[in-house]
């Protein structure tokens, strides 16, 4: 029995996707395999046959922070999103998935009157992907309120003290361990007043809509803010505001997104950032470095 064969009859499969269809940039190859388990005992399923037929595999919830390439992946991804997205919470604590919305996540915290989240709440990615990068806003942090993370390592599941992960701004150990796949995580929130945390995240709503091009494909912000500076200044100041190359364009609304304006490739997108970290080092002599997690590029 080929591996198609077996992995249709453990959990729902697709073999007609790319990284186009399931990545908010719209770009990346054809997928040999997508699959989507319905727990976290069929994801060990999964993984488990895909471990013992030697296949490649890659997790996935929203994927919109993520630029995948053009090539074809001979492999499997698993698919987070659909089935393994359950939020509990319980006093002042919050179970989440690593396929739930960070989005319906502040809601959630919201509607139980707990604080914590509202820098998330315009954030279109998934929890475990704001785990794996540490994603923020307005001067908040994941890690913020970050306890334990469930992950599949070596084999088996193990809960990891967010606290010996070495969470930094927008980074963490996860990115030095490919291997370690975020299962699901709890958040320490607090009590608040829950029409104050609605009205916050109302005006940060507001405000992400008028500055953001939320319109075009993007990964969202595509540098990480150097010490001392704004990313969106140094791309702002080498007149790369309205830059295209190929289907990629520097956003006119917002200077640190890249928007895919027209079946923009993989190479489009990294001609890109590649002058405008050139022209950023000769002009400011500053390293700009990308928040985006890259995969299947080379």
């Amino acid at each position: 029995m080929n591996l198609l064969n077996r992995l249709e009859k453990i959990v729902e499969t697709r073999t007609d996707l790319s990284f186009k269809d399931l990545t908010s940039l719209k770009i990346g190859g054809k997928i040999a395999y997508v699959v989507y388990p319905k727990d976290i005992d069929n994801l060990k399923e999964v993984i488990n046959l895909l471990n013992e037929t030697n296949t490649k595999y890659k997790f996935l919830g929203k994927g919109s922070n993520i630029l995948c390439g053009d090539a074809f992946y001979d492999g499997c991804v698993i698919k987070l999103e659909k089935y393994l997205n359950k939020i509990e919470v319980k006093d002042e604590t919050m179970y989440a998935e690593a396929g739930a919305s960070v989005i319906v996540a502040s809601n959630v915290a919201r509607e139980h009157s707990l604080s914590g989240l509202e820098f998330a709440s315009g954030i279109p990615g998934s929890i475990g992907g704001c785990v794996y990068m540490n994603a923020g806003a307005y001067n908040k942090q994941t890690s913020d309120i970050l306890e334990k993370i469930l992950v599949y390592r070596d084999k088996e599941l193990v809960w990891m003290d967010a606290k010996n992960l070495n969470y930094q701004y927008r980074t963490s150990d996860f990115q030095l361990h490919p291997d370690w796949n975020i299962i699901a995580c709890t958040l320490k929130l607090e009590k608040a007043d829950q029409v104050s945390i609605g009205n916050l995240m109302a005006t940060r709503r507001e405000r992400r809509q008028k500055a953001q091009p939320l319109d075009l494909p993007s990964c969202g912000s595509t540098f990480r803010n150097p010490i001392g500076a704004h990313a969106w200044q140094c791309v702002d100041g080498i007149g790369y505001r309205g830059k295209r190359i190929g289907g990629i364009m520097v956003s006119d609304k917002h200077v640190n997104f890249l928007v895919n304006v027209g079946d923009a490739t993989c190479e489009d997108f990294l001609t890109m950032v590649n002058e405008i970290q050139t022209r950023v080092k000769e002009r400011y002599k500053i390293e700009l470095n990308t928040e985006v997690e890259h995969f299947n590029c080379d």
